[in-house]
């Protein structure tokens, strides 16, 4: 079972920037798809951003412009970098796997003050 460790939330004002990081346990990293999806309180779970293995990228509109996604292979790991926060963007974000997904991890909370 692939083990998923997010890090780098944080409080920050709006207009803030924060980059977060998603380290995988699997060496087979560069063959998924990956994505980064968040909750906020009383919502449901929702996918924020996609890179495939090709890594092409895909945002949601809500965050598109303002967020950039990126991989490294050689480090199993996942990022995303968030610009221009605003206060919706709180929420506990997670990365997992975008057609395979594995047991989420514990998140990273989020929260953008306004």
């Amino acid at each position: 079972q692939v083990q998923l460790v997010e890090s780098g939330g944080g409080l920050v004002q709006a207009g803030g920037s924060l980059r977060l990081s998603c380290t995988t346990s699997t060496n087979f990293f560069y063959i998924y798809g990956m994505a980064w999806y968040r909750q906020a309180p009383g919502k449901q779970r929702e996918l924020v951003a996609s890179i495939s293995s090709g890594e092409r990228t895909n945002y949601a509109d809500s965050v598109k412009g303002r967020f950039t996604l990126s991989r490294d292979n050689a480090k199993n790991t996942l990022y995303l970098q968030m610009n221009s926060l605003k206060p919706e963007d709180t929420a506990v974000y997670y990365c997992n796997g975008l057609t395979k997904v594995w047991s989420w991890g514990q998140g990273t909370q989020v929260t953008v003050s306004s």
